[in-house]
């Protein structure tokens, strides 16, 4: 580790979190609000990239606008000694989902379901994962998962390191379109999920390239239920279509995956409209004399249904008069006052 601290002393760097092609991680300590905090900080062939360096602090500032109980949120972004650019992160004691399959259906749907939540979150906002794996799933020691790393797989997009090790390492979960080369939308992050909750579910991923060639000529996934029997068939069926080579074939958004795997809204989350109070106020009264017309009609209606058969004949019920229209609320509640009125004062 070349530095002990980064943001001029406030982050003090503790212990290594882990290392990859593109960044270290670390359990840092935030001097000024005194709590542990993460820090990637990114590898020193980057630093001297500078349309690079500008392009991940302007993902990881789009970044630190998510809020949401599934999303690490980014604290902090900036450039360390030697212009290596760094975030600064929620801490998530925990695990990632590297290695976790396979888990009972219920328990890999419910992982799947947090994610499509924090995904979902993030396309409302309009900010595209784009490097959805079981790495980038952290899974808090109370159950919480949490997608990390928005925004780093779009800063990095330009730089060689994807053609080659970031590539490879995460083509199992790329979209079609998207190692294409063609417009990466949120329906790629869609696709990615439902290659790690294949995974989850099988202990498998749909499949794995052995060279970038591979990427173009990828072979028919095999269905779940023949890895795993025990999956529910719509759990199976959200998992394959989440998987379709064409996007329009996949559930439309994150929050339709998580509703095809059983997600229901829970009541805080459950939105009723309702009506305004002042119309509730100005109409509530208009349906006592209207209540009171149709009781009439009912009530006719059960009398002349009724066995009158003993009963001597009566005379044909005069035509009823209709209720004449009123140009606005009040006028036709006075219309029907004096209809009631005029009924019951007649023979």
């Amino acid at each position: 580790m070349s530095a002990s601290s980064v943001g001029g002393g406030r982050y003090r760097l503790e212990r290594p979190l882990g290392h990859g092609g593109m960044a270290s991680v670390y359990l840092a300590h935030d001097a000024e609000l005194d709590r542990p905090v993460a820090v990637k900080l990114l590898a020193e062939s980057l630093a001297g990239d500078t349309a690079f360096r500008r392009r991940f602090l302007r993902e990881a500032r789009l970044a630190a606008r998510l809020s949401h109980p599934n999303v690490v949120a980014v604290f902090d972004a900036g450039e360390a000694d030697g212009g290596r650019p760094y975030i600064v992160m929620e801490y998530v004691e925990g695990t990632t989902l590297e290695d976790r399959g396979p888990l009972p259906p219920a328990e890999g749907v419910a992982l799947a379901v947090q994610a499509c939540h924090g995904l979902a979150h993030a396309h409302a906002a309009g900010l595209v994962h784009r490097d959805v794996k079981p790495n980038n799933l952290l899974l808090r020691t109370d159950g919480t998962l949490k997608v990390a790393d928005f925004g780093i797989a779009r800063a990095a997009e330009a730089t060689a390191l994807t053609q080659v090790g970031t590539v490879l390492g995460t083509a199992a979960y790329l979209a079609p379109e998207q190692a294409a080369g063609e417009e990466v939308t949120a329906a790629a992050d869609v696709y990615s999920l439902g290659a790690v909750l294949y995974e989850l579910l099988t202990g498998r991923p749909p499949y794995e390239p052995a060279s970038l060639a591979d990427l173009a000529d990828r072979p028919e996934i095999r269905p779940v239920s023949e890895l795993a029997p025990d999956v529910p068939r719509d759990v199976e069926d959200a998992v394959m279509r989440s998987l379709a080579r064409n996007p329009a074939y996949r559930p439309a958004s994150a929050g339709e995956l998580a509703r095809e795997l059983g997600d229901q809204p829970t009541a805080a989350t459950r939105v009723v409209p309702a009506l305004p109070a002042r119309r509730s106020r100005r109409r509530w009264w208009l349906a006592v004399p209207a209540a009171a017309a149709i009781g009439a009609v009912v009530a006719g209606v059960v009398l002349a249904t009724s066995d009158d058969s003993k009963l001597p004949p009566r005379p044909a019920p005069a035509a009823v008069r209709p209720i004449p229209p009123g140009a606005n609320a009040q006028e036709q509640a006075r219309n029907v006052a004096a209809w009631l009125r005029a009924r019951a004062a007649a023979p």
